[in-house]
């Protein structure tokens, strides 16, 4: 496998609606994807392909470590997404306090904050009960839909 059939599968990845997959060859080289808000690509077996004749840059083989750090790290939360595309918003108005903090125990149904999309003002709930681990946007970001807002542990 080359760095071209690599390529086309990251890009094919990209452009279908699947969230994962995982690949194993029979030559043994093994490839797994999974779609986040980041694209993340996880090579298990490496040096298949570096004899396939694509060396990996030590860079690349640290940032591939740290991936699969933060990939176990995620496993253990819930996460909400943003239903939709809008302007993220952690409080009813500037001046009151966010509708949660980090730490703050929270419930199903639970309003977390608010996405404002075409002047509309969405209260995002909770969809899990649990304590929120990170807010995962900043007040009055743009988010996306499928947007990471929370994790919940």
């Amino acid at each position: 496998m080359d760095y071209n059939d690599i390529k086309r599968l990251i890009d094919d990845m990209g452009n279908s609606k699947i969230d994962s997959l995982k690949i194993e060859f029979p030559d043994g080289v093994k490839i797994s994807m999974k779609k986040n808000t980041e694209k993340e690509v996880v090579i298990a077996e490496p040096t298949k392909i570096i004899e396939a004749g694509v060396s990996v840059p030590p860079a690349v083989k640290k940032q591939e470590e740290n991936s699969l750090v933060k990939m176990e790290e995620t496993e253990n939360y819930k996460i909400v997404k943003s239903p939709m595309v809008g302007t993220f918003y952690a409080s009813s108005s500037p001046k009151k306090e966010p509708f949660v903090k980090v730490g703050d125990k929270v419930h199903k149904g639970q309003v977390l904050c608010i996405v404002e999309a075409m002047k509309l003002m969405n209260e995002i709930e909770s969809e899990f009960d649990g304590e929120i681990a990170e807010i995962c946007v900043n007040n009055e970001d743009i988010v996306e839909y499928g947007t990471p807002l929370f994790k919940i542990k």
